[in-house]
């Protein structure tokens, strides 16, 4: 298996050359990052030209990040049993399967059964994150955040949900959050490193 790092490299070039496709942008040598440019570029643009553009090729990329850890934390269960808990449990295995539409259908389920079951609020989030929702996974955040407080994991899922949509500066003020909360966590030192290469390599500063 190749080291996580390396791995992170190539998503994240991966990442960095769909963002100048997608929005018909060269990639720029020498440049350093400039948070207020690109965060102009994405708004000229769209938010959804990236999530489009990988969900494009989202079998590739899916692929590729099965090596390292998902970019979503699961959520810990509460000490107490809640009708749904099943579908819960089985939201998160079709979610790290990749399976979005029955992630979401199970998730959507267990929060009917029981609102107050904020495990399954964020897993429900991250779903919609996956479907290109934003909306919905907005709202399922804000469920969730009532009920579970901003702890790391949500934290985490939430910049990832950011990144996603391109906004690059909210999606790195989320994660560093997060890293602060549970330092040394492999999935959020993944995402951060997959953010990090997509922006070197976009701006000619990564191999």
């Amino acid at each position: 298996m190749r080291p996580r790092k390396s791995l992170a490299r190539r998503l994240g070039r991966r990442l960095g050359r769909r963002l100048g496709k997608d929005m018909g942008l060269a990639r720029r040598p020498g440049r350093k990052e400039d948070n207020l440019q690109i965060r102009s570029k994405f708004n000229r643009f769209g938010p959804l030209v990236v999530i489009a553009g990988l969900l494009a090729g989202c079998l590739d990329f899916n692929a590729m990040a099965q090596e390292v850890p998902p970019p979503y934390i699961e959520p810990g269960y509460a000490p107490r049993f809640y009708p749904g808990d099943e579908d819960t449990r089985l939201g998160w295995v079709h979610l790290a399967s990749g399976n979005y539409g029955l992630a979401e259908q199970h998730y959507r389920r267990a929060v009917e059964a029981t609102r107050q079951n904020g495990s399954a609020w964020i897993g429900l989030a991250a779903s919609y994150d996956r479907l290109g929702r934003f909306d919905l996974a907005d709202l399922a955040y804000r469920h969730a955040i009532r009920l579970e407080g901003e702890n790391y994991v949500i934290l985490n899922n939430r910049g990832y949900s950011y990144l996603l949509r391109g906004n690059i500066g909210t999606a790195r003020r989320l994660l560093e959050r997060a890293m602060l909360l549970a330092p040394g966590d492999p999935t959020i030192a993944n995402n951060i490193a997959v953010m990090d290469a997509g922006l070197a390599y976009f701006h000619g500063l990564g191999p």
